[in-house]
Parts: structure tokens; C-alpha cells; sequence
């Protein structure tokens, strides 16, 4: 579908007075809400990053496409973080009920909530968001998903897309953010020039 090739001892001698241990409170579990997302996050990067080097064989072949990749990415960062939530399937339908599979059209219009295609937008993003092209052919439009990484700390490192192309057999592929927009062909250029980019979106459970 893409044309694009983007990318600590210390030693006790002589007897020693044991103390009474004290009584310390149980440690807290990072169980607030912002804590719980950047750790999901975290876990999506990780996810995604891996499937570049190696495609994990839980992610059934039937499902490697650009919304596959995102529906693997989310539930086993969800398995490892927050199981419970997956008690209810993480993903909506056309008509709001919760569902395992989506394709990408029905991920971005049901599952996710648009930031806009602006610069301010762009600024916004943070791993987990997702881009959104739509391309028009004979058959019908075709939507493409692209799944953003970018670290908390955004001087570590600039953010990236990481996606699927689509077709069968292909592989995860991953680029740099900046050079997608300003080197890619122009109908795959998330810029507001191009009438075939929707915009950015985030996952509706982590908007505010």
C-alpha cells in the first residue's frame, strides 16, 4: 500500500544489634490515573518498537495491518498493566458496543477522538496516538493507520510513526516523525496540505 520506506554493600563485622524492623506503610502502587497512562503508554512503545525487529507470533497473520498493529499493541499493554480492563473489550462498534476487532476506519471514527491536523496538534501528540490517511480508489477509500511513539521526555528522542503497510507479509516499518512530513510523498504527509490526512487522534478513554 506504501511506497514508503520509513524505519549498589555494606560488610557488618563483630556482633551487631538487630534493631526492631520497623513498621513501614505497604508501598503505593502508581494507581492514579496519569501514572496508570504513562505506563500504558510506555508498554504500547515497547510493543510496537518490538514488532519492527520481530513480529510477535501471538499477532495472528490474518490480522498484520495497520489497525491490527494497533489492536495488539493496546491489549497486551493493557494485559501487562491493567488486566481488568480487559474484562470489556477495548474496542467500539458502529453502534458503541464494546468489540475485539475493528478495522481501521471503525477504530478511528468509534475508538478514537480527533486532536485536529494542525501544528499545535502535531505538538500534542504523545505514544499511543494514532495518524489517519484516507486514500481514495476504484474500489472504494481505503483508510491507513500509523501509531505514534514519542518519550515522555521528548529531548530523549524525536517522535515516530511506527505501521504496517497493509499488504500480506509485509513488515512493521518505522520513521521519524518530522522527516514522514516533510520528505514523504504528499498524499502520506500528515500536514494539512493534504487533503488525504484526517489528522491526529487519541485513544477516547485517555482524553480528558
Amino acid at each position: 500500500m506504501l511506497a514508503l520506506s520509513l524505519m549498589l554493600s555494606l560488610v557488618a563485622t563483630g556482633p551487631v544489634a538487630v534493631a526492631p524492623k520497623p513498621v513501614l506503610p505497604a508501598p503505593v502502587a502508581p494507581t492514579s490515573v496519569e501514572a496508570r497512562a504513562v505506563r500504558l503508554r510506555q508498554e504500547v512503545a515497547r510493543i510496537a518498537l518490538a514488532q519492527v525487529q520481530r513480529m510477535d507470533a501471538t499477532w495472528h497473520p490474518e490480522q498484520r495491518d495497520c489497525a491490527g498493529l494497533i489492536r495488539f499493541a493496546y491489549r497486551v499493554a493493557y494485559k501487562r498493566v491493567d488486566a481488568g480492563r480487559l474484562a470489556s473489550p477495548l474496542w467500539r462498534d458502529t453502534r458503541g458496543a464494546p468489540v475485539d476487532f475493528a478495522d481501521a476506519e471503525t477504530l478511528l471514527t468509534h475508538s478514537f477522538g480527533p486532536l485536529g491536523r494542525d501544528a499545535a496538534a502535531r505538538e500534542s501528540l504523545r505514544t499511543g496516538d494514532i495518524l489517519a490517511f484516507r486514500q481514495e480508489h476504484d474500489a472504494g477509500p481505503v483508510f491507513h493507520l500509523m501509531l505514534v511513539v514519542r518519550p515522555e521526555d521528548r529531548a530523549h528522542a524525536p517522535a515516530r510513526v511506527v505501521y504496517h503497510p497493509g499488504e500480506p507479509g509485509a513488515v512493521v516499518r518505522t520513521g521519524v516523525l518530522d522527516t514522514l512530513s516533510a520528505e514523504a510523498p504528499l498524499e502520506w504527509r500528515p500536514v494539512p496540505q493534504n487533503a488525504a490526512f484526517l489528522g491526529f487522534f487519541r485513544f477516547k478513554e485517555w482524553m480528558p
